[in-house]
């Protein structure tokens, strides 16, 4: 049987589409083809903004058995684990931090398999020949593995116990068999119920509706006024977003299934707008804006509008992103994440790894206290 063969490949066009998607499946939108190659064609990763694609892919001859989306990085933005300070105290020390190796997704700090393989493709040779590219790499300070799924943490772990865990803290809603709305509620406490109730019913009185749109019914004009909300969002902060609107374009021109834009309107136009992804089991709240200003608007339609889509299509999942712990008062439970690091140079490893033990028992206790403040009825 022929040997794995790793390429790193230096665009998401170097790669069958039909042959990576294969692999990938369908639940994780981010990881298709099509959500990558829109974030390359359209300019928001590349050598220009920092972005170097050199994606790993593994080979059984002429069959594509193994991939992995991999960039060199040339700094540390738009990836929602912040490593700024290990890059700092290592070049205030004469060290060399960037340019790094980085498996994510980029702007997308939404937890799933980052590595898909082949059936028969043994787990364990494929890790050994991917971690090549990075340890082979002189010019590499370091390989970041983010929100990866919990199962691929631990199997890179077991075959890399050198690699630096580092936790985080998430939000997620999960479909406990609620039924509908009303059922999610019923299970909630009274005070947090009449809340919720409370917050829909000012969302109304201000004379806003909402509405789902999937797929084809996103017109091209939809698309345009929930990016200019988008773009609202960054420049309230003084500066644009990653991406742009030819990006989100791309995205309901080859990726229409995945994609469900929540519009708030008024008076029939719309003032806000909410754009999320969609797997076979789970939601994905990710981009939101509103050219208005209205009491509770962000809670219906990035938390409330999410729940009642997953109720009404049978996804289990709802991750609407990273922060907030107004999310737990909502029936968001506290998810802990893993991400990986490998440190080439000993000492910065080592500081690196105290960091990282310190950090991890300080989200433990974070997690547990914030399991406690869940809203529903024991």
């Amino acid at each position: 049987m022929p040997q794995l063969v790793l390429q790193e490949l230096p665009a998401m066009e170097a790669v069958p589409a039909a042959a990576w998607n294969a692999l990938v499946g369908d639940d994780h939108p981010f990881l298709r083809h099509e959500f990558l190659h829109a974030l390359e064609a359209s300019g928001a990763v590349s050598p220009a903004t920092g972005w170097v694609p050199r994606h790993l892919t593994l080979w059984r001859g002429e069959a594509l058995v193994g991939v992995m989306p991999h960039y060199h990085k040339h700094h540390s933005y738009g990836e929602y684990v912040f490593d700024w300070a290990w890059a700092d105290a290592w070049e205030r020390a004469g060290g060399r931090y960037y340019p790094k190796g980085l498996s994510a997704i980029p702007f997308t700090p939404a937890p799933g398999p980052r590595l898909a393989l082949a059936p028969g493709i043994d787990p364990l040779a494929a890790r050994e020949a991917l971690a090549t590219a990075w340890e082979g790499s002189a010019g590499l300070s370091s390989w970041h593995l983010l929100f990866a799924a919990d199962q691929e943490v631990a199997a890179w772990r077991a075959a890399r116990p050198e690699l630096l865990l580092r936790h985080g803290v998430q939000f997620q809603w999960q479909d406990r068999g609620f039924g509908d709305f009303d059922g999610f509620l019923a299970a909630l406490t009274s005070k947090r119920r009449k809340a919720i109730r409370r917050e829909r019913r000012i969302v109304a009185d201000q004379g806003l509706t909402l509405h789902r749109l999937e797929g084809a019914a996103i017109d091209e004009a939809a698309l345009a006024h929930f990016f200019r909300c988008y773009e609202i969002t960054y420049l309230e902060r003084g500066r644009h977003g990653y991406l742009n609107l030819d990006f989100f374009l791309r995205l309901r021109a080859t990726l229409p299934e995945s994609l469900v834009l929540i519009q708030a309107r008024l008076a029939g136009r719309p003032v806000a707008a909410a754009l999320c992804l969609q797997g076979t089991r789970t939601l994905y709240g990710r981009y939101w804006g509103s050219e208005v200003i209205a009491d509770c608007l962000h809670f219906e339609a990035c938390y409330y509008q999410g729940i009642e889509h997953c109720l009404a299509r049978g996804l289990t999942t709802f991750d609407p992103g990273t922060q907030g712990e107004h999310k737990l008062a909502r029936g968001f439970a506290p998810r802990l994440l893993g991400s990986l690091h490998h440190i080439a140079d000993p000492q910065l490893h080592a500081a690196v790894a105290r960091f990282c033990a310190e950090e991890r028992r300080q989200v433990r206790a974070y997690c547990r206290a914030a399991e406690r403040g869940l809203p529903f009825k024991t």
